[in-house]
């Protein structure tokens, strides 16, 4: 830290010293100098008066940024702004959103403190949870099978205090904030990475004494709160630094609006079943956030970056000394999505970029197959996807095959269930019943291509599942037995599609090759594309994918598969490239059935003919005339 004011006999600078020095010395590196001038202009136009101090309310925040009020979500996301604008004081939390605490906001939200905070910089995480928890022992004793034994005393005039003797104060959006001894989540009261960095970059670490972080035992992200966020978070998840949230306004009514709801819904159960766990700790938060979405809250750099970029300030007005029209025709806009899918659409699309960047995502998929368009064949899925030289996303959905189907004695589910392993685990979610629908995915960045001895795919290729639980399964370094494209033939009766299943092997024994070999976390699709079978043994350990951070027990899917797609991540190069690809191979196949015949020499072409088997041992071949 630094030795400027060890003197003991230099003044402590006040809290709003601090803050001050702080947020100039963000202003002045993590901002353009018309950056920061957009920013006050933004601050100057939006601003209320109250006894010579200049604040943002909630409403006007929420105005500017254009939230819908659909989404339910503006005091939600105020709360954890105003607790941002206290940093790096936060315990002083809610903040008056003056001009240095939105310095704060838009420097954490669009993480341009990288450029100020290098230790421990790379990781807001734990920031955000506070930002969004609350501190209340009743909400965290209601968690099933937890304990928490509080250290709140009782003063004799019936004023409860901590154990420290500071009295309690009443939270504003009505919790009681308490302090219970047995709290569950180990590092969230250690000193936070981001607070040390600001002070330390103060060069005064004595403020941490003066200030501290605020008591976080029993703290907990409310379920109905982060549900609503989630849905703030798939709709902004697209969203560019100069783009309008309100054109997205069409994703927020009728049966749009519900499939957002529900797709939200998928990804909140990866923490946990909301009827009975009210809330998310830290513990829960920052184990499934880092493995199954990364990038959840990306969206919220664009959306704030809206602050740096001031409408009052028209580039257009005079360009070469000409004046121009003050709106200029907008080019046409890309959409996000080209066209949707029995399964993609917008929400499906924003909840994959939770774990895949988006820049590869969002303007940049095209559906290259389709069942529903284009059969359920594998002959079909290899001449549509195996000549994309790019990334592919294989999504497959349908429902779950009761366990009634393996006692029929015939039809084509009983016929399939016989090839499974006999070892069967439950179900991965109970709630849904027999019939519910089932999304899983894979993302591969190698081009598709014919397995016969050794899988293809990579190290950066991903399983996951969509619906009804949010889960994402990494590829491992165990084996290599990332995906494979078999066809049915004498040696391998078995084809099909699968990811993190040994290759089908020629086996002597003809009574084990109708059984499926299926691997420890895997996805196997039979060759007709009717069924389908998602393994997860978390006894194993995994396999060529890793197990679930998730959901910690074994568990199978079989399911009756309704669609499947997969989409080609790339730009116009790739398509070009496969549309060349499409023509030279439909002139070869043009070429093969065109036979020399017509010369005149009827013998020759006789002959031929009965070369190819078409004519003689009593077939004509019909008239060379």
């Amino acid at each position: 830290m630094g030795q400027a004011l060890s003197n003991e006999d230099s003044a402590p600078r006040s809290h709003d010293e601090l803050t001050k020095e702080l947020a100039n010395k963000f202003a002045e590196k993590c901002f353009t100098p018309l950056e920061l001038y957009s920013l006050k202009d933004v601050f100057n136009s939006l601003a209320d008066r109250e006894h010579e101090v200049r604040y943002l309310k909630e409403g006007t925040i929420a105005r500017y940024l254009e939230v819908p009020d659909a989404l339910d979500v503006i005091p939600v996301l105020f709360q954890m702004v105003s607790y941002l604008g206290a940093f790096p004081f936060l315990q002083e939390a809610p903040a008056v959103l003056g001009l240095e605490q939105m310095v704060m906001v838009v420097t954490i939200l669009t993480e341009r403190y990288r450029r100020v905070l290098t230790n421990g910089a790379a990781n807001r995480r734990k920031l955000l949870f506070r930002s969004l928890a609350v501190y209340d022992r009743k909400l965290s004793e209601s968690q099933p099978d937890e304990r928490a034994k509080s250290s709140v005393e009782t003063d004799r005039s019936g004023t409860s205090r901590h154990g420290n003797g500071a009295p309690i104060a009443a939270s504003p959006s009505g919790f009681a904030i308490d302090e219970p001894g047995d709290d569950e989540d180990p590092g969230l009261d250690d000193d936070d990475e981001l607070v040390l960095a600001a002070f330390d970059s103060l060069d005064y670490i004595s403020a941490l004494k003066q200030g501290g972080l605020p008591v976080t035992h029993g703290a907990m992200i409310p379920a109905d709160n982060f549900r609503k966020l989630i849905m703030l978070l798939l709709l902004v998840a697209p969203l560019g630094p100069q783009e309008s949230l309100s054109s997205y306004s069409t994703r927020l009514s009728g049966d749009e609006l519900e499939n957002l709801r529900k797709t939200a819904g998928c990804v909140f159960a990866a923490f946990g079943n909301s009827e009975q766990v009210p809330g998310i700790k830290f513990l829960r938060f920052n184990t499934i956030v880092p493995a199954s979405m990364p990038f959840i809250f990306d969206g919220l750099n664009a959306l704030f970056e809206h602050f740096l970029f001031s409408k009052n300030l028209d580039f257009h007005r005079r360009v070469g000394g000409q004046d121009q029209p003050a709106n200029p025709p907008q080019e046409p806009v890309q959409p996000l999505l080209e066209n949707t899918g029995s399964i993609m659409n917008l929400n499906v699309l924003s909840q994959i970029s939770f774990f895949i960047p988006g820049s590869s995502l969002f303007r940049r998929l095209r559906l290259l197959y389709s069942g529903d368009e284009d059969g359920f064949s594998m002959g079909s899925f290899e001449s549509k996807v195996f000549n994309w030289r790019a990334p592919t996303i294989l999504l497959v959905s349908g429902t779950r095959l009761p366990d009634e189907a393996l006692h029929e004695h015939s039809g084509p589910a009983s016929a399939f269930l016989s090839t499974l392993p006999s070892q069967r685990f439950p179900p991965g979610n109970k709630s849904g019943g027999k019939h519910q629908r089932l999304t899983f995915g894979v993302y591969l960045d190698q081009t598709w291509k014919h397995t016969h001895r050794e899988c293809f795919g990579s190290e950066d290729s991903i399983m996951f599942q969509l619906e009804p639980v949010h889960d994402v399964f990494r590829a491992s370094t165990m084996n290599k037995d990332y995906a494979s494209f078999t066809k049915p033939s004498g040696s391998a009766p078995l084809g099909g599609i699968s990811f993190g299943c040994p290759p089908p092997q020629p086996t002597q024994a003809y009574r084990r090759s109708n059984i499926m070999s299926l691997g420890p976390v895997s996805l196997a699709l039979e060759d007709s594309f009717e069924f389908g079978c998602f393994t997860h043994n978390y006894t194993s350990q995994g396999g060529a994918f890793q197990t679930s951070v998730a959901r910690k027990f074994d568990f199978q899917e079989r399911f009756e598969i309704s669609s499947i797609e997969v989409w080609g991540c790339g730009g116009d190069e790739e398509a070009k490239h496969q549309a060349e690809r499409w023509a030279w191979e439909a002139r070869e196949a043009e070429a093969r059935r065109k036979i020399n015949l017509g010369t005149g020499d009827i013998e020759a072409d006789r002959a031929l003919l009965e070369m190819a088997g078409l004519v003689g041992a009593n077939r004509s071949g019909g008239s060379m005339a």
